[in-house]
């Protein structure tokens, strides 16, 4: 499969996803190491090699075998823009999304279509998010439904977590 090199955001986009493993490792191993995206990540805690990114996708696409669901590569006109997707933690399906700095702006288009993906899905009945004390701007998930639960601690951090319900 090839890709382009950059998306045109001007203009509207076709956001497609597909699986960790359809998009070159090179690509997730530069993207992860951008300093801004580890702004908002406190659990990114290391420098993103060809080693741990083979590891990270092996993981994500055991997820696909364990739960039938899991965390996608997301394309943007046929460019690599990010990664997100819905993990099983405990009676919770978590929705993360990790997107290039440069495509922040297609945060809410990508949200709305995973959230209509689990809006059909009868397996998820409701959708929790998991944010970081870094992160201010939460109207958008007020606006959508998503209600705060309670701060929690997630490997040694402390994380926001909202739940929306999809029913």
């Amino acid at each position: 499969m090839r890709f382009k090199k950059e998306p045109n955001l001007r203009y509207p986009s076709k956001i497609r996803f597909v699986r960790l493993s359809d998009v070159p490792l090179t690509d997730i191993i530069s993207h992860m190491n951008d300093p801004r995206v580890a702004e908002h990540m406190p659990l990114l805690k290391f420098e993103w090699t060809l080693e741990e990114v083979k590891k990270f996708v092996t993981a994500k696409e055991s997820t696909w075998q364990r739960d039938g669901l899991g965390h996608w590569a997301i394309l943007s006109d046929e460019v690599y823009v990010g990664w997100g997707g819905f993990q099983r933690e405990g009676e919770d399906w978590d929705f993360g999304l990790v997107l290039k700095p440069d495509n922040f702006g297609l945060g809410m288009r990508i949200s709305r279509k995973a959230i209509e993906f689990a809006k059909s899905d009868p397996r998820i009945e409701t959708i929790t998010f998991l944010l970081p004390l870094s992160r201010k701007n939460l109207g958008a998930l007020a606006r959508g439904g998503a209600k705060y639960v309670e701060n929690i601690e997630y490997d040694g951090e402390t994380f926001k977590k909202y739940r929306l319900e999809t029913g």
